[in-house]
């Protein structure tokens, strides 16, 4: 073949799940997850994971292995992604990489900044602080000694200003300068196939709602609930839509603007996606699933 994997990626709701199930039955693949949220295991309906008929169609792998109460990273993920590729040689089969996560992607293919474990202790000290003073004073003092960091990150957001503060707690390195130095990818001297999907906007927003839609009347309600008091500096607490979810189960907010919410927050997550992907994936093969099939666009592919 002319390649050795192939990477799917693209927005929120934009049919990637579909579109890599269709090609792997076609090639002899084995999926392989690249999306943050679907790793976990307590919420699979929330994430859009696949259901038990496409697994049953085809090997899935990465998806729904982890607890929502683990610091899951990217740099946990190129591990698990690296021993994912090797099931896949074992296998004999076409690895498949989909999801949503531009890191993920960047762990894959231009390799990640090789920042050493953060001790136990460490983590629990900065989530201790964290509780006692709030991000927004956690990222002042981040400022005052890191402010090259620092200034990357939003005042507001308690996962990444806590990964900061670890990593220069732990280290004595700025999170920032670590980043600028980066290890072997996962698919290091591979011949990749790397795609985008790209659905007209108005038909990708549309998509959006009525799949959140769907997912609170298939049982996502129940999710949201299992997931209350979650620690908001976990990576599992950024699940989108979860907030107003939670309100609607626990009968603090009625459907209809909950869903309005979710909604809406689901949609700017996409539009973000999207500003990712065009400025970072510039040599991916971009296609609207409408007017071209996956399989044909494939076949024509020449690495």
């Amino acid at each position: 073949m002319k390649y050795d994997a192939v990477l799917i990626a693209g927005p929120t709701a934009s049919g990637k799940s579909a579109a890599a199930l269709e090609l792997a039955e076609a090639i002899g693949g084995i999926i392989i997850n690249a999306d943050s949220m679907q790793v976990y295991g307590e919420a699979p309906i929330l994430t859009a994971q696949p259901d038990a008929a496409a697994r049953a169609r085809v090997p899935h792998l990465l998806y729904g292995h982890v607890s929502v109460r683990e610091a899951y990273s990217t740099g946990r993920y190129a591990i698990d992604a690296a021993r994912a590729l090797e099931e896949a040689r074992v296998l004999g089969k076409m690895p498949i990489f989909v999801g949503g996560t531009g890191l993920y992607f960047t762990a894959l293919t231009e390799g990640l900044s090789d920042i050493p474990p953060t001790p136990p202790v460490v983590r629990a000290q900065a989530r201790a602080l964290l509780d006692e003073i709030g991000v927004e004073e956690l990222h002042r003092r981040l400022a005052a000694e890191d402010p090259q960091t620092a200034a990357r990150l939003k005042p507001g957001d308690p996962q990444r200003n806590v990964r900061a503060w670890e990593v220069l707690r732990a280290t004595g390195r700025p999170l920032a300068e670590w980043q600028q130095e980066s290890g072997a990818p996962v698919l290091q001297d591979l011949k990749l196939a790397k795609f985008v999907i790209d659905r007209p906007r108005p038909e990708l927003r549309q998509r959006i709602a009525t799949r959140f839609e769907w997912m609170v009347d298939q049982g996502g309600l129940e999710e949201a609930q299992s997931l209350a008091g979650l620690d908001p500096a976990l990576p599992a607490a950024k699940l989108l839509g979860l907030r107003p979810l939670i309100a609607l189960a626990q009968g603090e907010a009625v459907r209809e603007v909950a869903l309005f919410e979710a909604i809406t927050a689901t949609r700017q997550f996409a539009k973000r996606q999207m500003t990712w992907f065009r400025h970072r994936m510039t040599d991916y093969v971009w296609f609207d699933p409408i007017k071209s099939n996956i399989i044909t666009l494939l076949k024509d592919f020449s690495v």
